[in-house]
């Protein structure tokens, strides 16, 4: 139960992930990469700009597989866009070799993690409610560390592991994450909610006492910060990273 109380106290997605990191680290696993989308769909990989990713590995691993796109051909992802629960890294390779012969880019992301020591994990894909979200996590185990005792050690710590990622996942997606790139101001923000309520650009002007160009220029910023081309995009986006209707100085749960 304590360690569930951190997460419910935790304010924003950096202070959940700091302790999420360290406590996954107790149980052996020190390198997490986790994803969450709004923008799946059936036959392809959101674009990683539309996704909220958290990660420690180290910066040149995440260069290589999503800044170079080499996450799409891998298959603890491939298998969690799929499936709901928790597996063994035995088990996905073990289905991912029996496919036949691998591809170029297959090729290349097991070489990658191999580099990296990413030889031993588990990999949960969580249930979403809405259509074209997908969210999971990957958790590599400390390295010399066998799939053989991570699967052990899952038998026993499993499920309780299985909850508390559960409980982490649950909590992100309901806090603003203020250490992205990607950051609204408040005006952004206010302008994106208004939208979002359904009110145009001349409501806007009227509501915020202020010109329309100057609404038509936030939302502009709004979408570039994002990263995206339309205003319902931004509208989106700034869901998925809970950057609006987000309630100022609340209190932790206690």
């Amino acid at each position: 139960m304590r360690q569930l109380r951190a997460y419910l106290d935790a304010r924003t997605v950096d202070d959940l992930w700091e302790y999420h990191t360290g406590l996954m680290a107790d149980y052996g696993f020190d390198r997490l990469f986790y994803a969450y989308t709004c923008f799946q769909t059936a036959n392809t990989f959101s674009d990683p700009e539309d996704a909220l990713i958290l990660t420690n590995h180290p910066a040149d691993y995440v260069d290589s597989y999503v800044s170079q796109g080499l996450f799409r051909d891998a298959p603890m992802l491939n298998w969690a866009t799929r499936n709901v629960g928790s597996t063994s890294w035995r088990v996905i390779r073990e289905s991912f070799m029996a496919g036949g012969d691998l591809s170029p880019g297959q090729r290349s992301v097991i070489e990658l993690n191999r580099k990296y020591g990413l030889t031993a994990g588990f990999t949960i894909a969580f249930p979403m409610a809405v259509k074209r979200a997908a969210a999971g996590i990957g958790l590599t185990a400390k390295r010399g560390v066998t799939q053989d005792e991570v699967d052990a050690l899952w038998q026993i710590k499993g499920e309780e592991i299985e909850i508390i990622n559960h409980v982490a996942h649950l909590c992100i997606t309901q806090l603003p994450a203020t250490g992205q790139s990607r950051v609204l101001t408040p005006r952004q923000s206010e302008v994106l909610e208004l939208v979002a309520d359904g009110k145009s650009v001349q409501d806007i002007a009227l509501l915020l006492g202020r010109k329309p160009a100057t609404v038509d220029k936030h939302l502009r910023g709004a979408r570039d910060t994002l990263g995206v081309e339309t205003t319902a995009q931004a509208v989106r986006k700034a869901s998925v990273l809970n950057q609006i209707f987000v309630l100022e100085d609340q209190p932790a749960i206690r």
